[in-house]
Parts: C-alpha cells; structure tokens; sequence
C-alpha cells in the first residue's frame, strides 16, 4: 500500500499526460502530491522529510511550468529532487559526519561500518547518475519519450539498483543472535 501511496502522484502525471498535455498532467501531480500529504498526514500523524522536499520541489517546478507554460521546468524536477537527495548524503556524510543511509536503514539491517559507507556513496552516486540521465533524456528526446522515461526508466532502473543492492547486501549482513 505504501508504494502505491509513494507512485501515486507520477502515475496521475503519466495518465494525465497520456490524456490531455504536459501542462494538465503538471496540475494533476501538484494536486496529487498535496493530496498525498494530506492523506498521510491524516493516516499516519507525521510525513517524512523526502515527501516534504518532494511536495516543495513539485510545487516550485510545477508551478514555474504552468506560470511560464514552458514545460523545461518540470523536466527539471526530478534532476533537482535527486541532486538534492545526493547532495544531502555526501553532505551529510562530510560535513556532519553522519550517513544518513545508516539512519534511515540501521533498525531494519546490521552491518559493518564499511558496508554502511559503500552503502551510502552507492545511493548518492546512483542519485546523481539518475539526475544526470533525467536531464539527457529530456534535451535529447521529445517530451512523450521524457515522460515515458520518468516512469518506467526511472523506475525500473530503480528496481535493478536496489536488487544490486541486496545482493550486495546478502553478502555482508549479519547473522541475528539467537
């Protein structure tokens, strides 16, 4: 159920466009992802940090593309939603020496401090790699192919890096105590 709650905002982008144009599938994911927030708000009592920079920034880049009816801005948000999250885990890591990967995954994981570290340069390298592909795709390819790789080649690429990742992962977690 969460991960439709999380995909939900990009599906009604995807939908709307297919239907109508870049501009009213802009409006569906901002309404969207207030609703999102909203709903989670309610069910849960707390929204993450990522789902309140993820509201900002469809709101900031949204918003720009339907005052400016440029559509360059919301192609832009998914490239500033990732260097953001990158930027967040080296920064964390070398200017408040924490791993935020570390803090977010230490109650579901043991692992040895080395494998933290990978653990958290493979994320932000991966964040910045898919901020780095989203803005190629969207200059070299038409804005049909740009939406069809925000959601099936942004998420399958996402599904083989976190399949990479347990793999990778199965070989270093601890045993638990009996």
């Amino acid at each position: 159920m969460k991960l439709l709650i999380d995909f939900f905002p990009i599906i009604l982008f995807f939908v709307a466009f297919k239907l109508f144009d870049i501009y009213m599938a802009t409006a569906v994911a901002i309404v969207a992802t207030l609703v999102q927030i909203a709903w989670l708000r309610h069910k849960t009592g707390h929204i993450e940090p990522m789902q309140w920079l993820s509201l900002g920034v469809i709101v900031l880049f949204g918003g720009a593309t339907l005052l400016a009816h440029d559509e360059t801005f919301i192609k832009w948000k998914p490239t500033v939603l990732y260097a953001l999250m990158a930027a967040a885990l080296w920064g964390g890591w070398l200017f408040a020496g924490r791993n935020f990967i570390r803090t977010l995954m230490q109650k579901q994981l043991e692992l040895p401090e080395a494998i933290w570290i990978k653990l958290m340069h493979a994320w932000a390298g991966f964040f910045s790699f898919m901020a780095v592909l989203n803005l190629w795709v969207a200059y070299t390819f038409d804005t049909d192919t740009w939406v069809n790789f925000k959601l099936f080649g942004g998420m399958g690429l996402m599904v083989i890096f976190v399949l990479g990742q347990a793999v990778f992962l199965g070989r270093h977690m601890k045993e638990p105590e009996a």
